[in-house]
């Protein structure tokens, strides 16, 4: 959130304590001298450890070696930096380096000129990093941010909690999934924890959902025309109710925020619920929201979405996507270059170490030496096809709408073609 890695374009709020700190978007050195003082405005969502220390050791190098530049970071909440940034963004006055998942989003800001095209400034460096990790920041043929990370979305799970319910194999259909729930209940154990307040997580079971029901083809014909109002996505709808109806969510789950000491990742860093569908950076969130630091450490295991019987669409084919940065239009000088720096093979080993980061950078690969990252990168690579978070792929108001659209049917308030018609209605406003 990833998930998270806008990884989605819900507006959250920004809290009292956190609006008391937040720095203005614009540089206070806008000067096109590069030997000249410069502030960079620096916004990015890794506001817990690991990676939290890590940038800002990285930037603090950068200064050293640097002494006209100042870096000045901002770590934002996932939710906080989406409602922030849209504050900035409808001023027209972003960040000079912030956080970006690509996709709609991204070619919104550039749309509006927001946002630096990068590709000659790149261009030296960029054949360094894996292709399929710039794809979402490639806009009509030129490069408009930068992947520090690659990932997808799959289900992580508690072996201990799995093993008290006598699970002994992984799902390898959406029936199975079911069947799994029915057990861990069965055994007095919590199957699913589910931000319900943030609403994206909800999204990711839609949404795979679909993939595996219409296949990629069904999810890129819809952006065409507009029109989600087809079988396909009704039944996606409706296997996702399967699940609803069995109420494999923790207590609260409707309030529940994603990254908060009793959120998502706490439920399960903390062992209160047996699994979780969420991206990469799902065992440093959930360790750095547990009560002991450490989360479920050699607990945690890892499996991709299974098929659906019937379904046109293969289960080697990831959700998921890249988190990166983009340059806003007024950034000083330096910004491109202190970016460069953020995506050396060194830089990315240290970030991959820290087993928060799926390297982009082809030469940092082996530095991944978390197992549950190595098992995510296999599947990556074995991929047949990807899709990009679709509250992300599609045009913000549209992803929003199937954000909140899920959330509802989750909580039992809309049906499966109520839920078709109401993205449909906004796709085809746009």
């Amino acid at each position: 959130m990833t998930a998270h890695l806008s990884r989605r374009t819900l507006l959250g709020l920004v809290g009292a304590g956190a609006g008391a700190y937040l720095l203005s978007a614009c540089s206070d050195d806008e000067s096109g001298d590069p030997d000249g003082p410069q502030t960079i405005n620096w916004w990015h969502i890794q506001n817990t450890e690991p990676m939290l220390p890590v940038w800002a050791a990285m930037a603090q190098e950068y200064q050293s070696a640097h002494s006209n530049v100042t870096v000045k970071i901002q770590p934002l909440e996932n939710e906080a930096f989406k409602a922030k940034l849209t504050t900035a963004t409808q001023a027209g006055d972003p960040p000079d380096l912030f956080q970006s998942w690509g996709g709609g989003v991204l070619k919104q800001q550039v749309d509006a000129g927001l946002v630096k095209d990068l590709t000659d400034d790149v261009e030296p460096w960029i054949g360094g990093l894996v292709p399929a990790a710039l794809q979402p920041f490639t806009i009509d043929d030129r490069i408009y941010g930068v992947p520090f990370d690659v990932g997808m979305v799959g289900f992580w799970y508690n072996k201990d909690l799995f093993a008290r319910a006598g699970i002994t194999a992984m799902p390898t259909s959406w029936s199975g999934v079911l069947d799994v729930v029915r057990k861990l209940k069965a055994a007095g154990i919590v199957p699913i924890a589910l931000a319900g307040k943030d609403k994206w997580p909800g999204h990711f079971y839609w949404a795979y959902l679909a993939m595996r029901i219409g296949g990629l083809g069904a999810l890129q014909q819809a952006a065409k025309d507009k029109n989600f109002d087809t079988p396909d996505f009704v039944a996606a709808g409706e296997r996702l109710k399967e699940l609803v109806d069995l109420q494999p969510f923790q207590k609260g789950f409707l309030g529940a925020e994603y990254g908060s000491p009793d959120g998502q990742a706490a439920t399960i860093g903390n062992g209160g619920a047996a699994m979780e569908l969420m991206g990469q950076w799902a065992p440093s969130v959930q360790a750095s929201s547990s009560t002991s630091k450490k989360g479920l450490g050699d607990k945690l295991g890892f499996f991709p979405f299974p098929a659906v019987d019937g379904g046109k669409g293969s289960a080697s084919e990831v959700f998921g996507g890249g988190n990166g940065f983009a340059v806003g239009k007024d950034a000083p000088a330096a910004t491109v270059d202190f970016l460069k720096s953020l995506l050396t093979a060194d830089s990315q080993r240290r970030a991959a170490k820290t087993g928060a980061v799926l390297p982009t950078v082809k030469e940092a690969a082996p530095a991944i030496s978390d197992p549950n990252s190595k098992v995510v990168a296999e599947n990556l690579a074995n991929a047949t096809g990807f899709q990009l978070y679709l509250d992300q792929a599609y045009p913000p108001a549209v992803g929003q709408q199937v954000n909140d659209s899920v959330a509802e049917l989750i909580a039992g308030n809309k049906s499966p073609a109520q839920v078709v018609k109401d993205v449909t209605q906004v796709a085809k406003s746009q």
